[in-house]
């Protein structure tokens, strides 16, 4: 009763088992130099549920069917009203309680719990809790027939992992900009951004098995996945790899009695990365030999430690976006892209073509910069997978460069904006607030928040790629300090260019 596995996916085919029974065989012991060893560095001591005092409720929480549902509903409530009041609000955005909570709070919030949890928000997601519940036919039962057609996403689609959500956010990155949705612009805007993504995600359980969309095809889904892995929370993790092995029915994936099986195909006994746990705790429902936990680990553990890199492609193109959304602050952007726009006869800023480009060319300098790499630092041995073998390990070391980036933007918007969410709630309640000009922080204070964090992104990303480097590439490398040192002169290159971008705008706003 083997699992199926292929690339990253767990491909599920037999029926659901059930629970074994008390009478059911021991498990072997744990062998000595197994799984427990091969995933030593990614394996988190932390036992979250083992906290004095919170432990036992966390655990208690974790164990209740009703936990994920009370976790989602008050995101689902407030972003219904977020359709409703940006379809029959004000249409001032900045008095509209639709674009004021989610651009001012919201999107602001999202990337520090990113940053320090993991995929927070999409434990608490209202797009895919929706979806989820419709494929159930349930809110938070147990039920073992669902709803809808059960496809499996195309091989093409799951080779390519987070590809296709990349894609889509960096597309949606772009009609954000060009219809500036998010500056705030017209609520209804905001409000139609919101019920497109709950119909495709909703469309996408109907068609597809478990979380297919969360997987895949959500456009937030790479940012988070990218930024997260600099998070403290491991995720879902077997206490002994060994049992999970050995257990005959594997619950946690297929599913079982008490649980479904991992909505994100994630098998616990092989997991080294907090990528892709949603948090939803199914597999520790489903476990029939209560052998899974939640873990917490030291910041930037799955950016390192992973022996997989999967999320490299997708990393240099968020970093990409990172350039370009720093770039367009500028003034020689705006000419840049008013004289390309007369050129093409494009209608406004951002043109599509310098969009794309300008993203396509900065993943292209990394990719150069691993192929020289491998070619001047290689055995001749290993030249053969040279470039793929080097690219990943350096990509990966702009992670915590990412995240700090995409961190330090959205500072602005919540110490600068937030006030004005409890303006627009007071004075609905007649309590005739004015806050429109309060700043939870000066800006010069701001603006030295943000070189903190970018300065902290650099340093995070040196420490991470001085630990890659000497990890994943030191038997393709007879020049172990280069191998360490050239990667490291880049990043802080790369760091001090992002710096010196936010030096030339003055912070961003």
């Amino acid at each position: 009763m083997a699992v199926k596995v292929a690339n990253g996916a767990q491909s599920v085919a037999a029926p659901i088992p059930a629970q074994p029974s008390p009478s059911a065989p021991r498990l072997r012991p744990p062998e000595r130099g197994g799984l427990t060893e091969r995933f030593a560095a990614s394996d988190s001591k932390a036992d979250l549920t083992r906290i004095p005092v919170v432990g036992p409720l966390i655990r208690r929480g974790l164990h209740s069917r009703k936990f994920h549902f009370s976790i989602i509903i008050p995101s689902q409530i407030l972003f219904w009203i977020v359709v409703f009041t940006g379809i029959l609000g004000t249409v001032e955005p900045t008095k509209n309680f639709a674009t004021a909570i989610t651009w001012y709070v919201w999107f602001a919030l999202m990337f520090p719990m990113t940053l320090l949890v993991g995929r927070a928000w999409c434990l608490t997601c209202p797009f895919g809790g929706f979806g989820e519940w419709i494929q159930r036919k349930t809110l938070w039962a147990r039920k073992q027939k669902a709803l809808g057609l059960g496809w499996k996403m195309p091989r093409a689609v799951a080779n390519n992992g987070l590809m296709f959500s990349a894609f889509i956010f960096i597309g949606m990155t772009w009609a954000e900009e060009f219809f500036n949705i998010g500056g705030p612009g017209a609520p209804i805007m905001t409000a139609g951004m919101v019920l497109g993504i709950i119909g495709f995600a909703t469309a996408t359980f109907v068609l597809f098995e478990r979380r297919t969309f969360c997987r895949y095809l959500c456009p937030l889904s790479s940012l988070i996945a990218v930024a997260g892995s600099n998070g403290m929370v491991a995720g879902f993790r077997p206490k002994d790899r060994e049992v999970c092995m050995n257990c005959q029915t594997k619950d946690c994936i297929r599913g079982g009695e008490n649980g479904y099986g991992c909505p994100w195909y994630t098998y616990p006994a092989t997991a080294d990365t907090n990528t892709y746990c949603g948090l939803c705790s199914e597999c520790l429902k489903a476990c029939p030999y209560d052998n899974v936990s939640v873990y917490a680990q030291k910041p930037l553990t799955s950016v390192i430690a992973p022996k997989k890199k999967t999320l490299a492609i997708v990393a240099a193109l968020l970093f990409g976006l990172v350039i370009f959304q720093q770039w367009n602050a500028l003034p020689s952007y705006q000419a840049f892209d008013n004289w390309f726009n007369n050129l093409t006869h494009f209608p406004s800023y951002p043109n599509p073509i310098d969009y794309v480009l300008t993203i396509a060319a900065v993943a292209g300098v990394l990719a150069g910069i691993a192929w020289l790499m491998s070619r001047a630092l290689s055995l001749k041995t290993k030249m053969s997978h040279a470039f793929t073998s080097w690219f990943a390990p350096f990509v990966y070391g702009f992670i915590p460069l990412i995240g700090a980036d995409y961190l330090a933007r959205v500072m602005p918007k919540f110490f600068n904006n937030a006030p004005k969410v409890v303006e627009i709630v007071g004075n609905a309640f007649g309590a005739h607030l004015d806050l429109a000009d309060f700043h939870i922080l000066p800006n010069n204070w701001l603006v030295r928040l943000q070189y903190i964090v970018v300065a902290l992104g650099i340093g995070g990303a040196l420490y991470a790629t001085a630990r890659i480097m000497g990890k994943d590439v030191k038997d393709l490398t007879a020049h172990r300090t280069l191998s360490r040192v050239v990667p490291m002169a880049v990043v802080i290159i790369a760091g001090v260019g992002l710096a010196a971008l936010y030096f030339a705008m003055n912070g961003a706003e």
